[in-house]
């Protein structure tokens, strides 16, 4: 019975990689939409966020089959509440992509802002923090998911930087402002991502070591 419910756990984590694979790529994919001006790559995404939801039923419905069948305890217990928790975070991680992809069908209409945003800078650093984070569950790995969580430090600080050029962008190019506020709004949606995965991180470490670092970030930050 036990060796059944191992094997099923890692199809359960096989799951959970795939739609983490999927969440990665259209948030790539919907910051590319941004600096390529595609239109229709922008539509891709939001009509493919069908697909994320679906992975996200499957995961759910894997987790309650194995809590049903094997009531599982201790680190297997703790690992399947752990997953049940970190679909809800990746679902919306896929959503704010959307967001981002609809963000850019405006953009893409609009004249270019003569300020310029490093956008892909910020989305790789969200999606290592992503990846790290759900390397840290299947690894058990707490240490990895505390370094995800100082990195969230990093995208805080590119998003307060983003809101300081906006406002200077406003009030020298105020013909523009539609435009920068939708900049700004990618910045932001950027930003919940980052939350969300240190979200990620954090359930990782209460499963691995039972300690709550949520809403306690000296604990993970660094002397």
């Amino acid at each position: 019975m036990a060796s059944h419910m191992n094997r099923e756990i890692e199809g359960l984590k096989n799951k959970l990689l795939s739609l983490c694979s999927v969440v990665e790529e259209n948030l790539w994919k919907s910051v590319k939409s941004i600096k390529t001006r595609d239109t229709e790559l922008a539509k891709k995404i939001i009509s493919d966020d069908i697909n994320i939801d679906q992975l996200e039923v499957e995961v759910e419905e894997e987790c309650l089959k194995i809590l049903a069948l094997h009531q599982p305890v201790a680190i297997d217990l703790r690992f399947i509440i752990t997953v049940l928790k970190i679909t809800n975070d990746l679902e919306r991680i896929g959503d704010l992509a959307v967001n981002i992809a609809e963000r850019s069908e405006f953009l893409s209409t609009h004249q270019a802002s003569d300020i310029s945003f490093d956008f892909e800078a910020m989305a790789e650093l969200t999606q290592t923090m992503l990846r790290k984070s759900l390397d840290a569950l299947v690894n058990v790995d707490p240490d990895m998911a505390y370094q995800v969580c100082q990195m969230d430090d990093d995208v805080d600080q590119i998003n307060r930087e983003m809101y300081g050029q906006v406002k200077k962008g406003v009030l020298s190019h105020p013909e523009q402002i539609e435009v920068l506020l939708h900049l700004l709004s990618i910045s932001r949606h950027l930003e919940r991502i980052a939350d969300h995965t240190t979200n990620i991180a954090e359930d990782v470490i209460y499963m691995v070591k039972g300690e709550i670092v949520r809403h306690q970030a000296e604990k993970y930050r660094p002397e």
